[in-house]
């Protein structure tokens, strides 16, 4: 088993990463299983992710998701998840209404699961609910660039390119006190160039290899989801063929009277 380097992750840890040249793995999860395994790998972080609307719930966008849902898997992740630091995403649309909404709906977050962090996506126009989190205590990762809850208004998943919103967003998040940033679909180059900008860490994700830090989706990790993963994700496993294929064997043996045997049987 490997251990995580910094053993118990803070918040204060995951900032100060930066500064000392280390880099971060994030990586989500929405269970205790995948809590397990990330706990087990060794990574820096682990995200409840509303992604899990798309690679648990079969839904088209992280939309539909909602907060007793994400407090739900948050819960069973928590359980097996002790080293990494522990953030939750908050869905939609549970902070766009007013700074009262977000406090008292992050506040639920982080009482309900013992989480450490929440993330919020955008930059400029939610700066007022991350500065009153970090307020009332509750650590803020940011989230700019491809913002999957804007889908529909940004017209689908696609690359972010315009450099003074992306800059003026990114400053934004750190100037209202968030502890990290997400950068997601965004050009190499001017992922680097916010990355050089900002004293926080920035978290990749399809925003190229300077970065402070990536994070992956567990299915897309795997092979535990689509055929094609997107573009910015490694498969480092194929975990659904593997599945497939041993469901399919089990089906055969309990076809052919071959399962179970007396290994699997009790004696009179």
């Amino acid at each position: 088993m490997m251990t995580n380097q910094n053993s118990s992750m803070t918040v204060p840890k995951f900032r100060e990463a930066k500064s000392a040249g280390r880099k971060l793995a994030v990586v989500t999860a929405f269970d205790s299983f995948s809590g397990r395994v990330a706990e087990a790998a060794g990574v820096d972080a682990v995200l409840v992710g509303d992604s899990l609307a798309m690679v648990v719930q079969g839904h088209e966008t992280t939309l539909q998701v909602t907060l007793d849902e994400m407090i739900y898997h948050a819960r069973m992740t928590r359980r097996a998840v002790t080293n990494p630091l522990l953030i939750v995403d908050m869905p939609f649309p549970t902070y766009h209404v007013s700074t009262e909404q977000a406090i008292t709906n992050a506040a639920r977050v982080v009482q309900e699961t013992g989480c450490q962090a929440v993330k919020i996506e955008g930059g400029v126009r939610r700066a007022d609910r991350i500065k009153a989190l970090v307020q009332e205590g509750i650590p803020v990762m940011g989230h700019v660039g491809l913002t999957p809850q804007d889908v529909h208004a940004m017209g689908g998943y696609n690359v972010q390119r315009d450099r003074a919103k992306l800059l003026e967003d990114a400053r934004a998040v750190e100037e209202s006190g968030a502890f990290s940033v997400v950068l997601e679909c965004i050009p190499t180059g001017l992922a680097a160039e916010i990355t050089e900008s900002l004293s926080i860490p920035t978290i990749g994700i399809g925003a190229g290899p300077q970065c402070d830090g990536q994070v992956l989706v567990f299915h897309d990790m795997l092979g535990m989801g689509e055929d094609r993963p997107p573009k910015h994700a490694r498969r480092y496993a194929d975990l659904s063929q593997t599945a497939t294929e041993a469901v399919q064997r089990y089906a055969e043996d309990v076809r052919s009277g071959g399962f179970p045997d007396e290994r699997e049987s009790f004696a009179n």
